[in-house]
């Protein structure tokens, strides 16, 4: 079948899930950013040469650098390629412990992480154990490995932990592959990109423009297996993981084909994406073909950029969602559990309604404390558009939210409340409820403007539970555990501990359970990444719960 016919066909469902009246209350999302004192603008110095690494980033990562309790923010800033010393990442801290209050305070001197540089993402992970989790910075150029010294600062330890990469580094993951307790990390890499030898690309119009990855060479991703001692060793070539490659944007973990052991997924820029399985032996397995992940259902590679897992169907398996250019759409595969994916992006309807847009942050995630996965997609486009132009920044476009009705995404942005109607042009956007009201808020960072802080303001009658796993001394934060919430009469919901996905950022590491009208938690079973189950009882809601391995009733 052609794909006009299945737009044709998927045409009701697209009519359905856009134009419905929305009856409930207004869902708002206020940008709060100035109020709280985040006050950060991305810079990119662009000299109207139009180098490729101007339009990509930043990330933004959501981190409790200073166990408080209460998130705090890291901002990463870009440099002028013109020479110039740019202001360097920031990171502002939560004060909302202090001051019952929410505000923040920028603490980026005294704790250290300034970093000045092409600044693109950061992942966030305790690679060490020692109950504070460290940042990993990815740049135009070499990376970055920040140690949390447990007293508010920060240490540049990337010699002696041997993780530097000096080529055009993207999103990166910490992940316990290999099941040792100790976080491994994962860092693509885009294209060979280089100031000498920028090459100069136009619109269709004839104007000066931004390249797409074609005009260059991709790069493969690297893979850094955490001996301990706080020293990391490449094992790229060892695991197989320099056997395929792209231009990487966006990587997501997951146990994708339900054997216990986290697997890898890429969203590649133009490229066939990846699905890397572990094997289980320090390797790991290109599966994205076979598996029907690779392309979207027309065999065409699209320009991957974020990408996001998670059970938004409730049917106990992940679902990856990728996010695409302007007239691609976002690519929505449907997980069995079993490694085997089914692009249902035209019949659900969300490949139309995305379609407008050019995404890149993105994430499943519980808005409205119903119980199901809602999504976010952040947007803002890389090439100029037509219908901007004249602008100085003709790249503008509007951020996308979407609500689980009942396994149906049916799009919502205008109900909810002016920050959706605000253009800018959106790159990661980072997931956690930041004010510790029981509600998920997002951190969008936007090239060349403002972040903003959308704080989620929906009605507050829904009930929810964040849980914080400690896994003991190793794998402190239960990195890759997966937690089961039961409830008498309803299925179970899953959630998995992890801070990647999106695009360039890192989250909450605590999961998040909405509840609905029904609060009553009859069990939470934790699901240790080393193939253990706790059973724990007495939950109440509403609240934030920490778990802590070996306290609970061991189960099969």
């Amino acid at each position: 079948m052609t794909v006009l016919k299945l737009m044709m066909a998927a045409l009701p469902f697209l009519l359905l899930t856009s134009c419905v009246k929305v009856t409930q209350a207004p869902i708002l999302f206020e940008d709060s950013a100035a109020a709280a004192g985040l006050n950060f603008t991305h810079v990119t110095g662009a000299t109207g040469e139009y180098f490729l690494p101007e339009i990509m980033g930043p990330g933004v990562a959501l981190i409790d650098y200073d166990n408080d309790g209460d998130l705090d923010i890291y901002l990463i800033q870009g440099k002028s390629f013109d020479g110039k010393v740019g202001s360097g990442n920031r990171l502002f801290r939560n004060q909302l412990k202090e001051t019952g209050k929410l505000s923040f305070v920028d603490v980026t001197e005294q704790a250290g992480v300034g970093f000045v540089g092409d600044g693109m993402g950061v992942a966030v992970g305790d690679y060490d154990n020692d109950g504070f989790a460290d940042i990993y910075v990815t740049n135009f150029g070499p990376n970055v490995l920040f140690h949390n010294n447990g007293n508010g600062t920060f240490t540049d330890v990337t010699k002696q932990a041997g993780v530097n990469d000096p080529r055009w580094s993207t999103s990166a993951a910490f992940v316990d592959y290999d099941k040792d307790g100790l976080l491994d990390l994962f860092v693509l890499n885009y294209v060979d990109f280089t100031v000498e030898g920028n090459k100069p690309c136009f619109s269709t119009t004839g104007e000066r423009d931004y390249c797409t990855p074609k005009a260059y060479h991709s790069v493969p991703a690297r893979l850094f297996h955490n001996q301990g001692g706080g020293v990391f060793t490449d094992v790229t070539e060892k695991s197989g993981i320099s056997s395929a490659y792209g231009p990487g944007l966006g990587v997501v973990t997951g146990d994708f084909n339900g054997d216990g052991w986290d697997d890898l997924y890429v969203a590649n820029d133009t490229a066939a994406n990846l699905l890397w399985l572990n094997q289980k032996d320090g390797t790991f397995r290109e599966e994205a073909l076979r598996s029907g992940a690779a392309y979207a259902s027309d065999g065409v590679a699209r320009a991957g950029m974020g990408v996001t897992a998670g059970d938004f169907d409730g049917d106990g398996h992940d679902d990856i969602l990728v996010t695409n250019l302007t007239r691609e759409g976002a690519t929505l595969f449907r997980g069995n559990g079993l490694g085997d994916f089914d692009d249902t992006s035209l019949k659900s309807g969300l490949a139309q309604l995305t379609s407008r847009f050019t995404g890149f942050g993105a994430k499943w995630f519980d808005f409205d404390n119903d119980g199901k996965l809602d999504l976010f997609i952040a947007n803002g486009a890389v090439t100029r558009m037509e219908t901007q132009r004249g602008k100085p920044r003709p790249f503008e476009q509007t951020n996308q939210l979407f609500q689980n009705v009942g396994g149906t995404l049916r799009e919502v942005s205008a109900a909810a409340g002016n920050a959706f109607q605000v253009a800018g042009v959106a790159r990661g956007a980072a997931f956690g409820d930041i004010d510790n009201d029981g509600r998920i808020d997002i951190v969008v960072a936007n090239n060349e403007g403002p972040v903003r802080l959308l704080l989620n303001r929906s009605a507050a009658s829904m009930h929810w539970l964040h849980v914080q796993l400690d896994g003991g001394p190793l794998n402190r934060f239960g990195v890759g555990a997966k937690v089961e919430l039961r409830r008498k009469g309803v299925a179970s919901i899953w959630r998995r501990v992890s801070t990647d996905s999106s695009y360039l950022s890192a989250h909450d590491s605590r999961v998040h359970f909405g509840l609905g009208s029904q609060p009553e938690v009859e069990e939470l079973i934790v699901h240790w990444t080393d193939g253990s189950k706790e059973s724990f009882a007495a939950i109440k809601p509403d609240q934030i719960v920490q778990i802590r391995k070996t306290t609970g009733k061991l189960t099969r």
